[in-house]
């Protein structure tokens, strides 16, 4: 029973479980010459979680002075980091504080992107190289 549980909710959870790797992945590589100044690589949310931007890149931590980016983590099998996950990346980054319309997009996908997406996008291969430099 308690293996079926897990086996249905897999899906719903592994993004939360994979999102510290992610971050600390990124933190690694970075800074770099697209982001010179980021320092932090963490999360946002408000009091009630909803909205929750999965990464956000600032100047120092634990509070910033300057938003570098903001982005999403879509960790799954098949299904491609999309529109629709960009469209919610861009409204619930907006509301975090010292986000702009000009403030960077970004994402981590397992599955990669739909084409055409004004984001700076990451994959396994670019986390791995992190690891490795």
């Amino acid at each position: 029973m308690a293996l079926r549980r897990i086996e249905r909710s897999w899906t719903a959870w592994r993004g939360r479980a994979v999102e510290p790797i992610i971050r600390e992945s990124l933190a690694r590589a970075l800074p770099d010459e697209r982001w010179p100044d980021t320092e932090e690589i963490g999360g946002w949310w408000n009091r009630r979680n909803n909205p929750e931007v999965d990464l956000i890149g600032a100047d120092k931590g634990p509070v910033a002075e300057r938003i570098h980016f903001v982005g999403s983590v879509k960790w799954f099998d098949q299904r491609l980091f999309d529109r629709h996950d960009y469209d919610t990346l861009v409204r619930d980054g907006d509301l975090v504080p010292g986000v702009t319309a000009a403030t960077p997009r970004i994402a981590v996908s397992r599955a990669g992107f739909e084409p055409g997406l004004p984001l700076q996008q990451w994959g396994p291969d670019d986390l791995l190289a992190a690891w490795r430099s």
